[in-house]
């Protein structure tokens, strides 16, 4: 069993017409990544697509993944690429429901960005993760 600390925040820094299955083969192909970068990512549409279960260890923050679980809503960016809050309404009521859920499961368990981590210099998951689900 692992010892879980953290619940990590994120965005796919993609558009929001991106698919999960494009966002899967990014990671197989480009990144070489054997496990997933979430166990959860959050459609548009709000539907939580289940990567990986709560036991496999995902590639979500470098350094702390033994101890964190994941999820990412897809987006986060602009047009241009530059950070960008554009979570759907459906989004911001499936991320709440995960976090909630898992917080039950894990209670002394931090919720935090990716951005919120020593040493991360990302936008990720472009809001400030610690304050919206502060009362989880």
């Amino acid at each position: 069993m692992r010892n879980i600390t953290h619940l990590v925040v994120h965005c796919t820094a993609t558009p929001q017409s991106a698919t999960v299955a494009s966002i899967q083969r990014y990671w197989r192909e480009v990144m070489k990544w054997k496990s997933p970068g979430y166990h959860i990512i959050v459609t548009p549409a709000g539907a939580a697509v289940r990567l990986a279960s709560d036991t496999d260890t995902c590639n979500g923050v470098k350094g702390w993944n033994a101890s964190s679980l994941h999820v990412s809503y897809i987006g986060g960016v602009d047009a241009n690429g530059k950070p960008l809050d554009n979570r759907t309404p459906e989004q911001k009521t499936t991320l709440r429901l995960v976090l909630k859920a898992w917080r039950e499961k894990y209670p002394t368990a931090r919720i935090q960005g990716h951005r919120d981590f020593e040493g991360v210099a990302k936008a990720c998951p472009s809001f400030d993760a610690r304050a919206e689900y502060a009362a989880l």
